[in-house]
């Protein structure tokens, strides 16, 4: 079951341009209103290339739910089809949410 700020490991090849491709965790940012009924799902892309100054455009991830330090992705927001979720890795904490929740607002000019 698919469900908000859940990290989940996806398949996101082919990539294109900037786009993060290969198969690497994401963070579910869909409402869990859609996600019981519709076929795709935002997302964002995690990587493993942390750049610690970078707090507006990611949210930082410890190793407790991955088995590196690891970046979300805000501004590589993206919808993908549910086919591309491979499967369940764990959930981000109440203060990663607070943050994500913040800088998706910034990023995205939305109150």
């Amino acid at each position: 079951m698919i469900r908000q700020f859940d990290l989940w490991l996806a398949n996101l090849n082919p990539a294109k341009g900037t786009e993060p491709g290969k198969i690497r965790p994401v963070v579910i940012v869909q409402t869990d209103l859609l996600n019981d009924s519709h076929s795709s799902t935002l997302v964002c892309p995690i990587t493993s290339h942390v750049i610690p100054e970078m707090e507006l455009l990611r949210v930082h991830l410890g190793k407790a739910q991955l088995d590196q330090p690891s970046d979300i992705l805000v501004d590589q927001l993206r919808a993908i089809d549910n086919k591309r979720l491979v499967r369940r890795l764990g959930k981000l904490n109440k203060e990663q949410i607070r943050k994500l929740r913040a800088n998706l607002k910034v990023v995205l000019d939305v109150e």
